[in-house]
Formats: structure tokens, sequence, C-alpha cells
């Protein structure tokens, strides 16, 4: 076997459709017994929706989701400051995000894949590498032999811990809880966009709509116990500040996470790469996680592929530590960061900074352009393609 991935998530599947489309021998080791359908992350940004097109996801990913074309930030006093992601039409194939649950994009490119490269109820629970190759143990003591190893495993990486490299920064002391309903927000909020940030220093919430249902994100406080903050009450009193209304809200699902800004002292050792959450973490406002994991696996596995068909020399493989990691340091890190701290924001001047910010990029199109570049991570990928 040329290369094995830990893990068939978004990221994963994403490197080992590139891979297969490369001739290169691979196979997808999950844990699971089947492809989990959890509701994690669910924004496609500009820049991912034009890589994923290659395999034909993009257009699926339309069919199945929402498409959303601007982003709004507010307050509950009836602030509103809306930016189009139209800017961006010169820019990228996808002026626009699209809402869709991610286990709906992992179906798509598992079936790509075809049979005998996905198996099921495969957990790494070692690594060991020399210089012709990467043993993998799994759960039960089987063992597999790759030239090449992904770990693409999530954020409690087998794969990084088998390497023992660390996964540095910080973890919130605040929970956040997500909630989904079908009861339709737009049509008691005038003029909501299916991406809307309420900015609000006691709760702030987050509305982001899917195809079927609205999901509401709240931040929670540390004392709270998970029990509590998961009650039919506690989350029918944070619905109702969002919009009170007669009678309870029917809720579909619920999900109360940790939240972390965590990056991993490196990207890979010898033959060994992370990617995705593997790799790094970060708080989910901005939408750039997974798509920041997704553009990890397709610049690896361009380069993996080029090196294992002999058309690059190994070192272009250094180039992908160099490239994806600033990005998760310096840029996903510090919007996100940034975007939390703005919603929850006390201070009075920088408050009117932040507007002061929108206003301007609401008033002039070159300014609402260079944001943009920034919120859709075109920005990011442009920044580092020639480290």
């Amino acid at each position: 076997m040329q290369v094995l991935i830990a893990g068939a998530g978004p990221v994963g599947l994403s490197a080992a459709n590139v891979l297969a489309d490369a001739g290169i021998a691979l196979l997808v080791l999950e844990a699971e017994p089947r492809l989990p359908e959890t509701l994690r992350a669910s924004t496609f940004q500009p820049p991912t929706l034009d890589l994923l097109a290659r395999f034909g996801a993009t257009e699926k990913l339309i069919a199945m989701g929402r498409v959303a074309p601007k982003v709004q930030y507010r307050d509950r006093a009836g602030w509103v400051a809306e930016l189009d992601f139209g800017v961006l039409k010169d820019d990228t194939q996808h002026p626009y995000r699209v809402q869709c649950e991610q286990y709906k994009l992992n179906q798509v490119l598992a079936a790509r894949l075809g049979p005998g490269r996905l198996r099921y109820r495969a957990e790494v629970s070692a690594v060991e590498q020399d210089e012709q190759g990467v043993t993998v143990t799994l759960d039960g003591g089987e063992k597999l032999r790759a030239d090449w190893l992904i770990g693409a495993d999530g954020g409690r990486s087998r794969v990084r811990d088998a390497l023992g490299i660390r996964l540095e920064g910080f973890t919130w002391p605040e929970r956040f809880l997500v909630a989904s309903t079908p009861f339709d927000f737009a049509q008691v909020i005038p003029k909501l966009a299916d991406v809307s940030y309420f900015a609000d220093p006691q709760e702030w919430f987050f509305l982001l709509r899917v195809r079927d249902v609205w999901r509401a994100m709240f931040p929670t406080r540390a004392e709270e116990s998970e029990a509590d903050i998961l009650s039919d009450a506690s989350i029918e009193r944070r619905l109702q500040r969002v919009h009170a209304k007669p009678g309870r809200y029917e809720v579909t699902h619920r999900t109360l996470y940790s939240v972390h800004q965590r990056v991993a002292e490196s990207y890979g050792r010898g033959r060994v790469f992370l990617a995705g959450d593997a790799a790094h973490l970060n708080n989910p406002l901005g939408g750039m996680g997974m798509n920041g994991g997704i553009h990890d696996a397709f610049n690896l596995a361009q380069k993996l592929a080029g090196v294992i068909r002999g058309e690059k020399p190994a070192q272009e493989l250094e180039r992908y530590e160099r490239q994806r990691r600033p990005v998760a340091l310096e840029y996903v890190n510090t919007i996100t960061i940034g975007n939390k701290r703005n919603l929850e924001m006390r201070d009075a001047a920088e408050q009117q900074r932040w507007r002061a910010e929108l206003a301007r990029a609401m008033a002039d199109r070159a300014a609402e352009r260079a944001l943009m570049l920034k919120i859709s991570m075109i920005a990011s990928l442009r920044k580092y393609e020639c480290a």
C-alpha cells in the first residue's frame, strides 16, 4: 500500500480522492462501524467549494444544502451590518457559502472512492516508521504497512499521540451549545440572513440555516453542568431569548462541546503527516475549522502524489507545514478568537471600533472585498501558497 489515511471525515476523504485520482494506491481507516452522521460543521467556504468542484461534490452540496450569499452581524437592539460574498465574483467560482451538514459531504466522497478503499472498525493504536515506510497497528493487533500515513483522525488523534506531537494552545472555559429547530427565525426577524451573528456581552448567539432547520449556537457558563445545559428548560430559555414566542420550540438536535484554540507543534514527522483537527483546533465562529482541514488535505495530497509519482522531489513535502501551519497560527486562530471577542465585547470603545470597521466595509466596495477575502479564507490560501 502506498498511502494509509486514518479517519474518514471530510479531511481524510478529500485527501483520499485527490490521491485516488492521481492513481495512488490507498486505504482509508475509519474507527467507527459506518460513516458517522453527527451534526458537526456545516459551512463550506468559497475556496473550499472551488476545490471540491473537481469531484462533482460542490454541485451535490448545493442540491443538499442551502446557498448563503450574505453574512450579517447584529445585536439584540436592532443594529445590523451585512456583507455580501458577491464582491468576490472575480476571486472565486463560488461567491457564496453553502450550508450543508458535513456528513453529507463524507457520503459523497466515500461513494466516489469506490469499493476497497475504505475500511471500517479500523482504529489506529500505534505507529512505527523507518526509512522505507510506516507500520500501523490497529486495535486488536493487526499490522498494516504503507509507504506513507496521513493522520486525519480528529482532535483526539491517535496518530498524533503515537508521534508524540504536542497540541499547543488553550481551551476556552465555556463550552458551546448548539440546538437545531425547524422554527423559521426569518419569518420573525426582519431581513435575517442565513448566517447571522448576534453580539451581546451577556449572551451572544449565532444563527445558521441549513436546508431544513436553523442551528442556534450559544456560549455556556463554566459553572453550568452538562445536564442543565442540555435540559429542555435551559435550551427553551435560550431560544426564547432569541425570539420570544407562544408555546415551546421544537428541538430536533442538541449538542454541547468544548472549544479549543490549539495547533500541533509539528504537522508531521518522517513519513507521517497530520491534517485537519489532528493538526489544529479552533472555535467554530467563522466556519474555518473544517474548511481549513480540507485545504490541508488538498495541499498535502497533491504534494504527496507528486512525490510518489516521481514528479516532485521529496523535499516538496517540507512545504506542506510551511504553507499550512502558519494559516492555523496566524490566520484562523486570530480571526476566530477575534470573532468570539467581538460578539461578547463589553468595552464600548472597542465595540465602536469593530462596528466602524464593518460600516467602512459596507460603504466602500474595495474595503468590503478586502474583508470578505479574509472571512472567506481566500486570503489565507493566497498568502502562504508560495512559502
